[in-house]
């Protein structure tokens, strides 16, 4: 049932920009806010936290979405993607400072004997993914501002990913081949 559990909030959490713009169209006010709230307690409740850096916008999230139900206002839920936008920059930057950086934590998952040569080039990476945050959650702030539901969900829900995802797999192309070039 975890498990089970884990993958629905975990599709709903993905899919959240889509949620709230279908929630919106079908359900009676405030039910959306009051669904995805309840999935969000949910997630923060099953996965126990084992990623204890999504604790903040796991929390923002329930207060931005119980609020939104409470006071009857749905705009509050277009600020989520804002959230996790910012969290991201939080974590990411927080590595640069204290080390090792995000790129660098990752990385070693998959090839924990990276070249000395390696650390500069994944901290400039880490700074790369840190703009990407800026610039992505600035973006969402504006579609949830002064957009239509549509283009915010256009963004938030597809756009934003799939810049996301360029720079991902682009970077861990590149990475293969900067990494044979330096050994």
């Amino acid at each position: 049932m975890r498990l089970f559990l884990q993958i629905i909030t975990t599709l709903v959490i993905v899919a959240y920009p889509l949620a709230v713009y279908f929630g919106l169209q079908y359900l009676p006010p405030g039910y959306i806010a009051l669904l995805l709230c309840v999935l969000l307690l949910t997630r923060m409740i099953v996965t126990k936290q084992q990623v204890r850096a999504m604790v903040l916008p796991l929390i923002v999230g329930i207060g931005l979405t119980g609020t939104s139900f409470i006071a009857k206002r749905n705009d509050w839920l277009l600020y989520y993607p804002v959230v996790i936008n910012l969290s991201l920059l939080s974590l990411f930057s927080y590595s640069l400072v204290f080390g090792p950086s995000m790129i660098e934590r990752l990385a070693r998952i998959k090839e924990p004997d990276l070249p000395d040569s390696a650390i500069e080039y994944l901290r400039t990476i880490t700074k790369l993914w840190c703009g990407l945050f800026v610039v992505n959650g600035a973006i969402a702030a504006y579609t949830a501002i002064a957009t239509t539901i549509e283009m915010w969900t256009l963004y938030n829900g597809l756009i934003a990913y799939v810049l996301i995802g360029m720079l991902l797999s682009g970077e861990w192309i590149y990475r293969k081949f900067w990494l044979k070039k330096h050994d």
